[in-house]
């Protein structure tokens, strides 16, 4: 949508006149349009500096706000960090490459397209072979409420076990995968790795997959001194979730990141 959606948050300055970030309004889809690849380099680009890369796999995608069965996606082959505007792909749903001259990543094409296909409401999705998300999900269990930030995906996240371990090369693949993110923002995909999904922006779910990786080395760390964790309790749980789980906190969690990578990486908007 062109304009932008009213969030409330505990976060917002109730004192007037105070610097606070705002989220943007557009008059043309055009506006938009470069809005959201803008920020789906800043994501790629905020992967790189998560040293979440891994070769050629991971892989990124934002809604095209005027086709939206189409979707931007970070170019194959191409590391995070040198991920740009101009080097972005634009890509079907049989992933065929509308705009640009890279290649898409199949198995990016097979799970992220099953899931935008399936799920109109979904703008963003963010997946990558990171060390310890995939080290917990070799587990196939869910993340425990073991700490505030733990708690914002309490209820909100799934264990996928379907295709599990398996390259997704296939169709069949994801397909087997897109009903799991009904509802939910992330997911845990036994034997493969985390999976986030926004209805908001890029943003979100750039941070969110940035703090469930965060949150699975710290329950790896907790597990791996052989003491049971204090659980928040299931009420708590979900008033965090509620308060610093969204989908708006994790865009506002974005804009440092993006005003950093601003300052320091300018080129990634050519």
């Amino acid at each position: 949508m062109l304009d932008r959606v009213k969030n409330h948050s505990i976060y917002q300055p109730t004192q007037p006149g105070l610097v606070f970030p705002e989220e943007p309004r557009f008059d043309s889809v055009e506006a938009l349009r470069l809005h959201r690849k803008q920020r789906l380099v800043a994501a790629c680009r905020a992967f790189a500096l998560e040293h979440l890369d891994y070769g050629f796999a991971g892989h990124l995608t934002i809604r095209d706000p005027e086709r939206p069965e189409l979707y931007w996606t970070n170019p194959m082959c191409v590391h995070f960090a040198q991920v740009k505007v101009s080097n972005l792909i634009l890509v079907d749903h049989a992933g065929k490459v509308v705009e640009g001259t890279h290649a898409v990543n199949r198995a990016g094409f097979v799970l992220h397209a099953a899931v935008h296909e399936a799920h109109p409401d979904i703008l963003a999705m963010c997946h990558a072979h990171t060390v310890y998300g995939t080290a917990f999900a070799a587990l196939g269990k869910p993340l425990d409420p073991i700490s505030q930030d733990a708690a914002a995906f309490f209820e909100d996240h799934v264990v996928i076990r379907s295709e599990a371990g398996q390259v997704a090369v296939e169709e069949k693949a994801g397909l087997a995968v897109c009903d799991w993110f009904k509802g939910v923002k992330a997911a845990i995909h036994q034997n493969h790795g985390l999976f986030t999904a926004s209805r908001h922006s890029i943003e979100a779910a750039a941070f969110w997959f940035i703090a469930l990786e965060r949150c699975c080395r710290q329950q790896l760390m907790v597990e791996a001194t052989g003491h049971k964790p204090v659980l928040v309790p299931p009420d708590k749980s979900r008033y965090s979730r509620e308060h610093v789980g969204s989908e708006y906190i994790g865009w506002l969690h974005f804009q440092p990141i993006w005003g950093h990578l601003l300052a320091t990486q300018p080129d990634m908007l050519g």
